[in-house]
């Protein structure tokens, strides 16, 4: 062998040697950048298996930087606040009161009706605590005096009933109504105060020394003669009616304007047995004089004249419907 195939042959030498070292260096690189090194060689015949693919990392959520984050305002406390308890705080709703004007007139409607039921009841009350301190012949006296307005109520009825029915069977009911009328007017002028009026009943006497009898007194005791059945009265030489009104005058009392002094005469027309009991039940007209320090003196009798008449009135616009 000669020079020149000597050196040939290193020349070539040296680039395969170069070629190896460039094939060591990129299976390296191969290497790194496969996921795994096949251990073995796979078996003639069999398909090597594909490596997995890793699984692409989740980027992480990057950080809320801290002035951005939202935090909640931290109360200021001070050491001198008081605590509120619940009864403070009742107080502070219900004052000052928050109320409309609707609910403002509903309230004093309230408040009236509440106070009229009180003043009923308190009244009531006071008429049972009456009646319950009564004695025993004072409550039959009281029921008696009940049944006989009942049955003077009865008797009233049965007599009109009878009128009208002499009216329906009378063969000459024009002069039946004539006598019914002319009854009629008696009855009705008794009452009006123009005709004189006698028949049993009672006499009552009021002294009153001290002047401490008001008008008022002496209406109650009118009020209850004629709730007892009373037909006919006269006080003091003043007859009674029904449009009769009473006014304390000084010392003494006006009847219709005319003032009469005590002692209180009162003639009454009725039946007795009805009329004493009237004035004298518990709490009545006779307890209430003798609380003024008066003293009231009741008679019985057979006879009483009634002879105070009132003149009669002729009325200005009401007219009989019969003209």
């Amino acid at each position: 062998m000669n020079e020149h195939d000597e050196q040939r042959s290193e020349d070539l030498g040296d680039t395969r040697a170069n070629r190896r070292d460039d094939s060591d260096d990129a299976g390296n690189r191969l290497r790194k950048e496969l996921p795994e090194e096949v251990k073995s060689a796979a078996p003639a015949g069999e398909a090597v298996p594909k490596p997995r693919p890793e699984p692409e990392p989740v980027p992480e959520p990057a950080p809320v930087p801290e002035a951005a984050s939202v935090r909640k305002p931290e109360p200021e406390t001070t050491a001198a606040e008081p605590q509120v308890t619940g009864r403070q705080r009742l107080v502070q709703a219900l004052w000052p009161p928050r109320v409309s004007r609707a609910q403002l007139i509903v309230a004093v409607l309230l408040f009236w009706l509440g106070f009229g039921l009180a003043v009923q009841v308190a009244s009531n009350s006071e008429s049972d605590s009456a009646l319950r301190g009564a004695r025993q012949e004072d409550l039959v006296r009281i029921l008696d005096e009940l049944d006989d307005r009942t049955q003077r109520l009865e008797d009233e009825k049965q007599g009109l009933e009878r009128q009208r029915d002499e009216l329906e069977n009378s063969s000459d009911q024009a002069e039946e109504a004539r006598k019914q009328t002319i009854e009629r007017e008696r009855q009705l002028g008794i009452l009006a105060g123009t005709v004189a009026a006698q028949g049993p009943g009672i006499a009552v006497t009021i002294e009153d020394a001290k002047g401490t009898v008001e008008a008022d007194m002496l209406l109650d005791a009118i009020q209850e003669l004629r709730a007892a059945g009373a037909e006919a009265i006269q006080v003091n030489g003043v007859r009674v009616v029904a449009g009769t009104y009473l006014t304390d005058s000084g010392r003494g009392v006006a009847v219709d304007g005319n003032k009469i002094n005590a002692p209180f005469r009162f003639k009454v027309i009725g039946k007795p047995q009805d009329l004493e009991p009237a004035l004298n039940i518990p709490g009545g007209v006779v307890q209430t004089l003798e609380k003024e320090q008066a003293t009231v003196t009741i008679e019985r009798s057979s006879k009483i004249v009634v002879d105070a008449l009132r003149a009669v009135k002729r009325p200005d616009y009401a007219r009989s419907s019969s003209q």
